[in-house]
């Protein structure tokens, strides 16, 4: 029983490490990048909306452009 607990113990260990090391930026950062790098932005525009995205998600035309339509952005 003893080693279950250890092999447990080392799996929730290796898993909050990974946690930790997430590239994927925070709420926060994204409202913060968007309102530093586009002031007049409206979410509902498509263009702006994938242009922020890309910039502050990070991500791809692809999925951005999905993402904003999910939203509302026409």
């Amino acid at each position: 029983m003893r080693r279950r607990e250890c092999i447990a113990a080392i799996g929730l260990v290796a898993l909050l490490t990974m946690a930790g090391c997430s590239s994927e930026p925070t709420p926060n950062s994204i409202a913060q990048c968007v309102a530093s790098n586009f002031p007049s932005h409206n979410a509902k525009n498509k263009e702006q909306c994938i242009a922020a995205c890309i910039k502050c998600e990070k991500g791809v035309t692809t999925t951005c452009a999905t993402s904003c339509y999910l939203k509302g952005a026409r």
